[in-house]
């Protein structure tokens, strides 16, 4: 959807549009009362905004959309092909796949829920880097980095969409 059919959409199509970028009510909401956007860094700076703070309950709704990494999603649905598209850089190599099944079990084992990375544009072994060195996190400087990283992805969703 381009930003000008985007501007033009009624509500319910808007939100409907951005809501796989993020699926957090008061963000959608944000971002579709904020319209009509005069070009797309001013709708990113409004998701960016309206994703700073997110709450305990926002951040795990997010995260139940989000697979494991080095998992594909699967399904039709845009927030699964947002996935596939963004970790299509994470290695099928055997022990690679080994490392991050490893580091994902640590990592939920530790903080209780899905490791989430932005993992567009970033390599396997990055990837790997950035979990090991995560999973020495207390849980509130986790939290903050998970919160992070969460926005980005929204963020890249979100150009994708309207770009």
């Amino acid at each position: 959807m381009s930003l000008t059919d985007f501007n033009a959409a009624g509500p319910a199509d808007a939100a409907a549009a951005v809501r796989p970028c993020l699926d957090v009510d008061r963000w959608v909401n944000a971002i579709v009362d904020a319209r009509p956007y005069p070009d797309l860094e001013a709708a990113v700076a409004v998701a960016r905004s309206a994703a700073d703070p997110f709450t305990d309950d926002e951040l795990t709704i997010a995260l139940s959309h989000h697979p494991r990494i080095g998992e594909r999603a699967s399904g039709a649905t845009a927030e699964a092909g947002f996935s596939r598209a963004e970790q299509s850089g994470v290695s099928s190599d055997a022990d690679v796949q080994r490392r991050l099944v490893e580091g994902n079990r640590a990592y939920e084992k530790r903080f209780g829920h899905v490791f989430l990375i932005r993992a567009a544009g970033r390599s396997s072994e990055e990837i790997l880097a950035a979990l090991e060195e995560r999973l020495t996190n207390d849980a509130a400087t986790e939290k903050s980095i998970m919160a992070d990283q969460l926005r980005q992805i929204a963020v890249l969703r979100l150009q994708g969409v309207l770009g």
